[in-house]
């Protein structure tokens, strides 16, 4: 028997970023506003006790709707992404892209969501983006909903919590199916769709403040459900209207591990990755884990089922598991009394033998092979890591260079245990690092939070002239999709 060696022959190597982080133009071409355009900017973010995303008010939304600037709400600018992304899409050709994932703005194809007919601008700047992705030989991997549904339906439906948001989402997703059939073949539904009881607005434009009080738990997991049948039902209609095309779920990798060997921190570990799973299982085995059943009966939750949910999950589940990877946990029994940090959307339990980002994200790379070689043997399907990288503060030197061989250095180790995975029988499909290209931070809303191998001159406050500028990880990720990641120095 052949030893595997090394990443297979077309694996596609490339970057991610999301319509939300990127695009600006948020009141152009008929875009109506999403949950995104009303994310404030944040800074001096303590890595103690800085939780990803905070709530979000009815009056906070509420001033943030009468604001008609940029000043206060980034991600409305972006990175001018709208107007650059031919010029952005030549510099991840000039990189060797396989592939890019992006996201399609709901918004920007149905302003409120509930309009009869698409909005024809929006539909074909998709359409020009796909086709220049086509020219340059870059693969579309299409997010259909990356934390930037309809402002309108949050306001009137209390988001995801109201079953027509399903009805709505599907006539969305059938008309980007129809539309783009010859252009994407790749697509995965919900961004981390676990992310959901972490950040409930962000994910699924849940205002807690409009849940009767005691039932915010409720109405998230009711929402969840809501999102696990629009991800069936659109899973089942891609596959109809795109002949070969895949669709795949997408989850937060939040691998856990016990701080001591003591038995009760080893079973707080064990339930923190299972409750993790949990969200991925309903997608690729149809159906919810009888564990997930007896926690909603302890706490009293009753998820309101249509007569045909439970077949619809079970006959359209996913063709392969895509997920997002920063960091590693810990957790143990006392956690109250432990050092937290912070991580992608959430807190966790320090472990003191790693080090840690500017940001408080533990940087984990042998995690990544563990979270690798456990979903594998878990799902037994093809696995894509669609989000990996770590956020940091760029200098530029005199010469006009940026040296960011700590970013580097991180891509390099975790890479090197991708490959470790791939050639002990894991499935992996393919790598977008998170993200290619500088962008508005999720959490933060920040810019000087920077992931990309491009650097784009632009600041927290808006201020710069959009100048892209190769980084020197941009020289050293194009030498590894080159070599197809066998040089990887």
């Amino acid at each position: 028997m052949s030893i595997k060696k090394g990443f297979p022959e077309g694996f596609l190597w490339g970057g991610a970023v999301a319509a939300n982080q990127v695009e600006g133009a948020w009141n152009v071409g008929g875009k109506g506003l999403s949950v995104a355009d009303v994310a404030m900017f944040r800074s001096n973010i303590s890595v103690t006790d800085y939780n990803g995303h905070v709530g979000i008010t009815s009056e906070q939304i509420q001033k943030a709707i009468e604001d008609k600037s940029d000043e206060l709400y980034p991600k409305r600018r972006g990175i001018d992404f709208y107007h650059h992304y031919k010029e952005d899409l030549a510099l991840f050709a000039e990189m060797g892209f396989k592939v890019l994932r992006v996201s399609i703005a709901w918004s920007r194809i149905f302003p409120t969501g509930e309009e009869n007919e698409p909005n024809e601008e929006g539909l074909k700047f998709y359409e020009n983006l796909f086709t220049e992705m086509r020219r340059l030989g870059i693969e579309p991997l299409v997010t259909l909903s990356h934390y930037e549904m309809p402002l309108a339906l949050s306001q009137k439906y209390n988001g995801w919590v109201e079953r027509k948001v399903v009805d709505y989402f599907v006539k969305f997703c059938t008309v980007c199916f129809e539309r783009y059939k010859d252009l994407v073949k790749l697509w995965l539904t919900f961004n981390e769709i676990d992310s959901i009881y972490r950040h409930p607005f962000t994910t699924a434009g849940i205002v807690t403040d409009r849940c009767e009080e005691g039932k915010e738990e409720q109405d998230i997991y009711q929402a969840l459900h809501h999102q696990f049948v629009a991800s069936a039902i659109v899973t089942g209609e891609c596959h109809r209207i795109i002949e070969g095309s895949k669709v795949g779920c997408m989850l937060t990798k939040l691998t856990t591990y016990p701080l001591t060997c003591k038995p009760e921190d080893i079973l707080k570990a064990l339930n923190e990755n299972l409750n993790n799973y949990f969200y991925s299982d309903v997608q690729v085995r149809g159906k919810y884990p009888e564990r997930i059943k007896r926690m909603f009966a302890e706490k009293g939750i009753i998820i309101e089922k249509h007569e045909e949910d439970d077949r619809i999950l079970e006959e359209n589940t996913v063709d392969f598991v895509s997920f997002s990877y920063y960091m590693s946990l810990a957790a143990c029994e006392n956690e109250e009394e432990m050092e937290k940090t912070a991580g992608n959307t959430i807190m966790g339990v320090k472990n003191p033998y790693l080090p840690q980002t500017d940001w408080g994200w533990q940087i984990d790379p042998v995690g990544l092979r563990i979270s690798l070689i456990e979903l594998y043997d878990r799902y037994q399907l093809p696995l894509f890591i669609v989000e990996n990288g770590m956020g940091a503060v760029d200098k530029i030197e005199e010469d006009g260079s940026i040296n960011d061989d700590y970013r580097i250095e991180y891509f390099r180790s975790h890479m090197i245990e991708m490959k470790k995975a791939v050639e002990e029988g894991v499935e992996l499909m393919g790598y977008t690092s998170w993200a290619p290209i500088d962008l508005i931070s999720a959490g933060t809303s920040q810019m000087s939070k920077r992931y990309g191998f491009i650097y784009v001159d632009q600041d927290d406050f808006g201020n710069g002239t959009l100048e892209r500028r190769r980084k020197k990880s941009f020289y050293w990720y194009k030498k590894v999709i080159e070599t197809n990641g066998e040089d990887m120095n």
